[in-house]
């Protein structure tokens, strides 16, 4: 597989204090399975769809046994000079550059912000593996900010995205895109969001219907935070887990309304 451009979304995974129950959760909501546990590294056990990797659950660090929340890896061809970009930018690195046995390297870092996300080198483990519009795969991630200044100054200078300003005077949202194509997303948190939610990096996984994936989640015990609604990028909506793991499912086969302008910034 041909190495993905630095700053691309690469891989997600999610700490759960009930490992069992994350994954009869998402087994029902978006039709993984799961592999072997990996014992030797944490009791790590991937997701698949179709046979191929989507992503992972993993059980709490020590001191983390309350924080249930997935985690978008950036891919890197290094991840320790990733790492002092990081640094050098005003950055944190919560987790210094790691060798991950013959998988790969990784680290964690936040940007000036606070929004917590990951840095993925490659090395056997390359990531995602199923196409990103099927049903159970990832399909889109965007930051969550109140504080979109510093993510829009930090990020490009990190990873060599450029940036395209949505044309919409209701919301400020923003694109990075790497060789020309949109990478990830950017928004800007408002008053409806309760104080006491951090920036974040909200993960989009998809599904082959929207309303049908939040009335299973729901039976299930999550709670509906938005939605479902439909854009022109598709119907979506966004779901907190029964752990408290927010996270969106959108359905990229039922749009309405027309695509917005974006303009370079």
């Amino acid at each position: 597989m041909a190495a993905k451009p630095e700053g691309t979304p690469i891989w997600a995974d999610a700490m759960f204090s009930d490992v069992e129950g994350a994954k009869a959760f998402y087994s029902e909501v978006l039709g993984w399975t799961f592999g072997e546990v990996a014992s030797e590294y944490g009791n790590y056990t991937q997701a698949y769809v179709d046979g191929k990797a989507v992503a992972a659950v993993v059980p709490p660090m020590p001191g983390q046994e309350d924080v249930s929340q997935w985690c978008l890896y950036l891919a890197s061809s290094d991840a320790a000079a990733a790492a002092q970009r990081i640094r050098e930018n005003g950055g944190q690195v919560l987790m210094e550059p790691m060798r991950v046995g013959e998988f790969g390297s990784m680290c964690l870092a936040s940007d000036p912000g606070g929004v917590v996300f990951g840095v993925w080198q490659p090395g056997t483990h390359e990531g995602f593996e199923a196409p990103m519009r099927q049903p159970g795969a990832f399909g889109w991630a965007e930051i969550f900010t109140r504080e979109p200044q510093k993510s829009d100054t930090f990020f490009p200078a990190v990873f060599p995205y450029t940036a395209q300003q949505m044309e919409d005077g209701e919301m400020d949202f923003r694109v990075y895109n790497l060789d020309g194509d949109p990478a990830l997303g950017r928004m800007r948190m408002t008053e409806e969001f309760p104080p006491e939610v951090p920036a974040y990096i909200n993960v989009y996984f998809n599904v082959a219907d929207c309303d049908q994936a939040v009335a299973t989640a729901t039976k299930l015990g999550a709670v509906a935070r938005f939605g479902p609604v439909s854009s022109p990028f598709g119907r979506f909506a966004t779901i907190s887990d029964p752990q408290g793991a927010t996270f969106s499912v959108i359905d990229t086969t039922t749009t309405e309304g027309e695509m917005p302008g974006l303009t370079d910034v």
